[in-house]
């Protein structure tokens, strides 16, 4: 009994250095989770392709409700994304380990998605009101924004820590990411679809290719 108790209490730090490193999210993954936040939030959306119409059409004063929905949808959406994440991780951990699978299909169906696309026309979002509802109600019904955020958890972090504070803080960095793509493309305006109006296919297929490359590593 001794001598189990002895090899045990050596054993601990042992096992406190792995829950620590395991805590520890790699330089690497870091490195491809930044690229695959910036490159959903900074491309052509929806929510986007909204801000840059109601800029160009009410500026910035009389468009603040439509920008504050958007926001206040970017921000409950990836709330309910860490439950959901957190949820598995409790109830069903080895689903964390497969929706890794389905959210690497889903970025290869983006790339290709993005790198084939044609030019967004902001033309239908004319003579709407600029409201917060018109903002909000479109985030909150866009699947695609629920697949991005639950899918920069399990492919880049949850295999590192599954710590409720450090998912909320990477929550929180892809909801102020959003955020200043969004007022990028606001302040911006004209100027920034005249630039992607000139060179979008070239653009496409770089992002594309970038996105490839994060799938690649969510599976490696």
């Amino acid at each position: 009994m001794v001598r189990i108790q002895k090899h045990a209490w050596h054993d601990t730090p042992r096992l406190a250095q792995a829950d620590t490193r395991r805590n520890n999210v790699p330089g690497y993954a870091l490195g491809n989770f930044l690229i695959y936040v910036l490159l959903n939030t900074f491309t052509p959306g929806p929510g986007n392709i909204l801000a840059l119409n109601t800029a160009t059409n009410y500026g910035w004063r009389k468009g603040r409700p439509l920008y504050l929905g958007i926001f206040t949808g970017y921000l409950l959406i990836q709330a309910l994304a860490i439950c959901f994440v957190l949820g598995l991780g409790s109830v069903l951990p080895n689903v964390l380990h497969y929706l890794k699978y389905v959210g690497a299909v889903y970025i290869l169906w983006l790339a290709l998605h993005i790198a084939c696309s044609k030019l967004d026309s902001v033309e239908r979002t004319q003579g709407r009101r600029a409201s917060f509802s018109m903002g909000f109600l479109p985030q909150l019904v866009n699947v695609k924004i629920y697949f991005f955020s639950i899918t920069a958890l399990t492919g880049f972090i949850t295999d590192y820590t599954m710590s409720p504070a450090a998912l909320s803080g990477f929550g929180a960095f892809i909801v102020m990411m959003g955020v200043i793509a969004t007022t990028t493309w606001i302040v911006l305006g004209v100027l920034l679809q005249r630039f992607y109006r000139s060179h979008y296919r070239v653009i496409n297929i770089v992002l594309g290719l970038s996105l490839l490359e994060c799938a690649w590593a969510m599976l490696h």
